[in-house]
């Protein structure tokens, strides 16, 4: 859900970019992103580092694409946001003894120290991938190319990629005797009501 909601802006640029063109999609997303902002400061009662992130990142480079008329600025967007992201699951292990994906699903997901490393670099990587796709589609194709590819290639791609790694997850995180702690307790448990 949280998602779909990060995904409203994407979508409200693409409209406005269909309807009136680069620079007032450009506004239109500067203005939404800032309300999304403040609303999401109201209902969660503190400011989402990543969303104030989103919003200065397109604040700087969308400003400057208006005030420069020229719309690299804005392209680049996606790839600060992917970069700094990539940048943040590198660096969380090292400042919190755990990795970001640990912080975000132990409560609902239960895998091994190792595996939680792994999974959190492959996100490590998807992000710098998908940060170097838009740069490519941005010095290689037209504006119209980017502006699809940022709404449905984006959004594809990511999703294969979370369906992807949700499907390890729950191959990986099913617990096996002697690997948790709850499942030998529980094993021994109903050992000593059959004895």
């Amino acid at each position: 859900m949280h998602f779909l909601l990060d995904f409203i802006p994407i979508a409200v640029f693409f409209i406005a970019y269909k309807w009136y063109g680069i620079y007032m999609a450009t506004t239109v997303a500067i203005a939404l992103s800032f309300l999304q902002l403040i609303w999401k400061r109201i209902r969660l009662k503190r400011f989402e580092t990543m969303s104030v992130c989103t919003f200065l990142a397109l604040f700087v480079l969308g400003g400057a694409t208006l005030l420069f008329q020229n719309t690299l600025f804005l392209k680049w967007k996606p790839t600060v946001i992917y970069w700094a992201m990539s940048l943040a699951f590198l660096i969380t292990p090292w400042i919190h003894r755990e990795t970001l994906l640990q912080k975000m699903f132990r409560q609902s997901v239960q895998l091994m120290p190792r595996q939680w490393s792994i999974f959190n670099h492959l996100w490590v990587v998807f992000f710098i991938f998908m940060g170097t796709l838009n740069l490519y589609v941005a010095y290689h194709y037209d504006t119209d190319t980017w502006v699809n590819f940022k709404l449905f290639g984006t959004l594809g791609i990511t999703l294969l990629f979370l369906i992807g790694q949700g499907l390890f997850m729950a191959k990986y995180s099913a617990p096996r005797r002697g690997e948790f702690p709850h499942a030998s307790l529980n094993t021994d448990r109903s050992r000593s009501r059959k004895d």
